[in-house]
């Protein structure tokens, strides 16, 4: 995560799924987007109050809910991080931190978790947390959107006053990592209340967050009083954010959207569980030989991706695991080497026969420049590649129907780097067709311990095999009106993240 001031800043670019400081390189043409001036931002208090806002705000959606179970990806959510939290939360790594729960035991011969939970906790109305509204959040998320695959391994969910008993229908070793769910109080509404430090209130029958006085973390809340301020859409948005009426906003700098904005911002890249690859069609010749297609995995340079095409807002992986996560398995990443491409690929007896298709989604442009930057690479070793982009219908249309060599694809893992659906045989992101009963062993292996150890074992056994070659994980980040907050170390999930550290400067 890092924290730079961008000056003058124009044609910030945004989302749906930073620039690092000073590429020293010549980029290279297909490089999307504007360099922006950065200079690190320097701690300590505002020199002159006179720029800071007399009070901080955020930008909402009235129409929409807060519901989080719910609610829309975006401003909403981030509202929704100051009202709810969960049994877990995931720090910088993605490692599971209890929360609400205070401790859990795992039985491993009958896939059952009892979570017990923290004593003392309360809701924002001052009602105690119990595990009965722990047990109607995870049903209700069960049937949402957003949560429903990752607890579709959930056969069964009993409590007691203070404990929460959640049965798998198989071993997960790694499942706390997928109970941040945001835990509630009382059913589906508008905003329901939640125990986060922040409850929604109203100021003159305009909404606001108030500092909860019943958080069990204690009053240690940066502001009393957070404004909400209507932003119905990403342009009001903005506009919002330029013109210092809210102070925060999230945003996807390497998504889709082009916008513009100006002023003195300061913005935090987060780490993502978003994984960028290139994905194989195993059921055609050439990409059926695991030699030939172990070989295109050398291909490329992912720092320079990352770099030069991302505006390094991201981190180059070589497998399905972020790179932050203790368990990716650094020791075994290979240096790029044109030399090592080349000798891989003569290794592998490939002959050129025809050349191969690239398909990449036609709406973002840097996903293109680095489908471009590949294909030139493989080219340049004698693998002729030609880049097809679709507008998103039909780019999907041809993966699901596998019309299809190469692919570029994102996909947003779980924390418990389960990537079954992406490699497993049938797994509903499998659109490469791979069926390998090794991968399948040493996934399910992975699932049941959760460690080191397995995922090293099947990140090697993917490095051979190169069903799909891992590019980079993706950042999102936080801008912010320039010297209003310190301290601020935002997360994928948490955009306020250790809250308790964090300082709001107002005007005085």
């Amino acid at each position: 995560m890092r924290k730079h001031t961008l000056r003058l800043l124009s044609a910030l670019l945004l989302p749906c799924l930073l620039l690092t400081g000073c590429w020293k390189e010549d980029l290279p043409e297909e490089a999307p987007g504007d360099l922006f001036p950065i200079q690190e931002e320097e701690p300590g208090e505002p020199e002159d109050d006179t720029a800071l806002p007399t009070s901080f705000s955020l930008p909402y959606v009235p129409e929409q809910t807060l519901d989080p179970l719910t609610c829309p990806d975006g401003m909403q959510q981030v509202v929704g991080s100051l009202l709810y939290e969960g049994l877990f939360r995931l720090n910088h790594s993605f490692t599971p931190q209890p929360l609400l729960c205070e401790s859990y035991t795992y039985q491993p011969e009958n896939n059952t978790y009892v979570l017990n939970l923290r004593p003392g906790v309360k809701f924002s109305d001052g009602s105690p947390l119990t595990g009965s509204d722990v047990k109607a959040t995870l049903n209700r998320a069960k049937k949402s959107p957003r949560y429903q695959a990752r607890l579709s391994q959930v056969s069964r969910i009993t409590a007691t006053e203070s404990t929460v008993t959640i049965t798998l229908y198989g071993p997960n070793a790694a499942f706390p990592a997928l109970l941040d769910i945001p835990i509630l109080k009382g059913g589906a509404q508008y905003a329901p209340i939640g125990t986060g430090p922040y409850l929604l209130s109203s100021d003159n029958a305009l909404p606001c967050l108030v500092a909860s006085q019943t958080w069990w973390q204690g009053d240690r809340q940066p502001v009393e009083r957070i404004s909400l301020v209507e932003a119905s859409d990403w342009n009001t948005m903005l506009y919002r954010f330029s013109s210092h009426e809210v102070q925060l906003i999230t945003a996807d700098l390497i998504g889709d959207e082009t916008i513009s904005t100006t002023g003195s911002i300061n913005f935090q890249d987060t780490d993502t569980t978003i994984l960028q690859y290139i994905g194989c069609n195993t059921r055609r010749a050439p990409l059926d030989n695991a030699a030939f297609r172990s070989a295109l995995w050398k291909g490329f340079n992912r720092t320079t991706v990352v770099n030069a095409f991302l505006s390094g807002h991201g981190k180059p992986a070589q497998f399905p695991v972020s790179a932050v996560s203790p368990l990716y398995p650094a020791e075994l990443e290979n240096r790029y080497s044109s030399e090592v491409f080349a000798a891989a690929l003569a290794e592998s007896g490939y002959r050129p026969s025809r050349p191969l298709t690239l398909l990449v989604n036609a709406e973002n442009p840097f996903k293109i420049s680095v489908a471009n930057f590949i294909a030139k690479s493989f080219s340049s070793a004698g693998v002729s590649v030609t880049v097809k982009a679709l507008p998103w219908e039909a780019y999907r249309e041809a993966l699901a129907a596998g019309n299809f060599d190469l692919y570029y694809g994102e996909v947003r893992l779980t924390a418990d780097w389960n990537a079954a659906a992406l490699l497993a045989t049938g797994g509903s992101l499998n659109y490469g067709g791979w069926s390998d009963p090794e991968t399948d062993r040493l996934i399910s292996a992975y699932i049941a311990s959760a460690d080191l150890t397995t995922m090293t074992a099947l990140c090697r056994h993917l490095r051979d095999q190169a069903p799909i070659l891992p590019v980079c994980f993706s950042a999102t980040s936080v801008l912010s009106q320039s010297k209003v907050l310190e301290g601020l170390t935002p997360t994928d999930s948490e955009p306020f993240y250790d809250l308790q550290n964090c300082t709001i400067h107002l005007r005085k």
